[in-house]
């Protein structure tokens, strides 16, 4: 497969903004990936996420479909390949990158493709999304976490229940489960994701940074241990700051509340 055809079926856009749309475009195959596509993928991620001058990634696909996973007609090229190279692993790049990454569901993510989504920092979808786990019908074994992290996210049994019967969840159901941070109308997918993004972007970008990755590796210890990483990580922050950059803080904090309105309960 060319160079040109494989830019095309991975597209990448860039806005004066600082938010950059990576589209997975194979809409006639409901944007299966073969293995050029998954390396182009993984590539892509890495670049934008040290690009400075990109703030937040939104991943989405065109057509129908978000991704339907693996094209499993090339399906021993991708499973046999090498699996733990992580530079051309999308999920693996996705869970490594520093940027916010907001994943906009509009239609199929299916097995690997809902693997993709999970690895995204807030998802948007459809209402009329549809989040499938078709491991075990297919009789293909996870490798890029579904096993582990969608009982993480919506529960142990619900999660049983998604990969044994290959269900669907749709965009609704899984607002309402928290597998979804927002489920829109058809068409404002794209439009939702890029609010959340230019929201994003109106904040610290330092802190925004070093936020997610708080979060992030927080999540992967118990509660105790990441309180501790917590406590390490802002006392390394504050013990860094100069008294300019602590006097900037005050001014900052300072006038944004004068200009904020009082609330009210």
């Amino acid at each position: 497969m060319d160079q040109t055809r494989i830019e095309n079926l991975i597209l990448v856009t860039r806005d004066q903004n600082g938010i950059a749309t990576i589209t997975i475009n194979r809409p006639k195959s409901l944007n299966s990936l073969t293995r050029p596509m998954m390396v182009r993928l993984a590539r892509q991620i890495n670049a934008l996420g040290k690009d400075e001058s990109v703030r937040v990634i939104v991943l989405t696909g065109s057509g129908r479909a978000f991704c339907s996973g693996v094209d499993l007609t090339a399906a021993e090229e991708v499973f046999k390949g090498d699996v733990k190279d992580v530079e051309t692993d999308p999920v693996a790049q996705m869970e490594q990158c520093r940027k916010p990454i907001i994943g906009a569901i509009n239609g199929f993510a299916v097995t690997a493709g809902f693997e993709i989504a999970l690895a995204c920092d807030i998802l948007i979808a459809s209402k009329g999304a549809k989040f499938m786990d078709t491991h075990s019908r297919f009789g293909i074994f996870p490798s890029w976490g579904l096993s582990q992290k969608l009982s993480r996210v919506i529960g142990a049994n619900r999660a049983r229940e998604a990969s044994l019967t290959a269900m669907p969840i749709s965009g609704e159901q899984a607002e309402r489960w928290g597998l979804v941070n927002h489920a829109v109308e058809e068409g404002e997918v794209l439009k939702k994701a890029r609010e959340v993004a230019e929201a994003i972007i109106k904040n610290n970008q330092d802190m925004v940074l070093r936020y997610k990755a708080v979060i992030n590796d927080g999540l992967k210890l118990d509660l105790a241990h990441a309180l501790s990483l917590e406590k390490e990580r802002a006392h390394a922050y504050y013990n860094g700051m100069t008294k300019d950059q602590f006097q900037k803080m005050q001014e900052f904090i300072a006038g944004r509340s004068s200009k904020t309105p009082s609330s009210k309960l």
